[in-house]
């Protein structure tokens, strides 16, 4: 069968820094993998460039069958990221954008209002994105890639401003989307908390993977090496 996502080497670079240095990584279909590791080791980096928002800038990368040196777009509808931004439009309410996008990703009015619920955003549904915190967009965010039901979650620290039941949902879409045959690429720090969902975990130390090639589901926690002495990079 053929994986979700195959690196190989995988250059990224920030500026002229490289934020990822020779990256490989497997994921394979119905498989949530963790990313861990420090701050800057190059985790949101990763997800974003599996989604096509940051360029592979050397080496090999194929997302969903697609090339990422040649086509960074045409598999995002088939994605659920969740990062910092929402990518949702400021002048549109909480629920007509998360419709929107739903409906973007040929998902129903049922599993947006399911996932508006669920993230306890009903009482902001009439509230333009504009106008929304940080924890609030985050949230909406989270609800947008669950609704849209993709067959890759990208999800950075996706338990952020969440409170228990938000967590207990989350959790509980992680164990579906797996049963499902969905992919999970999920970079978090709360590592207790996500351990239990997860297949596999893959650490990233200095821009690189350990314990990434694994993408037939075997559990593997992979401890880091100590990093060696290298020049300062610029990561995030």
């Amino acid at each position: 069968m053929p994986l979700v996502v195959r690196l190989r080497s995988a250059v990224c670079l920030l500026g002229r820094f490289p934020a990822l240095a020779g990256v490989d990584l497997d994921v394979a279909p119905g498989e949530t993998v963790l990313l861990s590791g420090g701050n800057g080791a190059g985790k949101t980096t990763l997800l974003r460039m599996v989604a096509g928002l940051l360029p592979l800038h050397q080496g090999e990368g194929e997302v969903l069958g697609v090339d990422l040196t040649h086509d960074r777009r045409s598999h995002r509808s088939r994605l659920g990221f969740v990062g910092q931004e929402t990518f949702c439009y400021d002048d549109l309410t909480v629920r007509e954008n998360l419709r929107f996008a739903t409906r973007a990703a040929g998902g129903s009015t049922h599993d947006a209002d399911e996932a508006l619920e669920a993230l306890e955003l009903v009482r902001l549904a009439g509230v333009r994105h504009g106008r929304l915190s940080t924890g609030q967009r985050r949230r909406l965010g989270l609800a947008v890639a669950i609704a849209r039901r993709p067959e890759l979650f990208l999800l950075d620290e996706p338990h952020a401003g969440l409170d228990a039941p938000g967590r207990a949902y989350l959790t509980d879409v992680l164990t579906r989307a797996s049963a499902d045959g969905r992919s999970v690429l999920i970079a978090s720090h709360e590592l207790d908390l996500v351990r239990p969902s997860v297949t596999r975990e893959v650490v990233l130390t200095n821009g690189q993977a350990h314990g990434a090639l694994d993408g037939g589901g075997a559990p593997a926690t992979v401890d880091p090496p100590a990093p060696a002495p290298r020049q300062a990079l610029e990561r995030t």
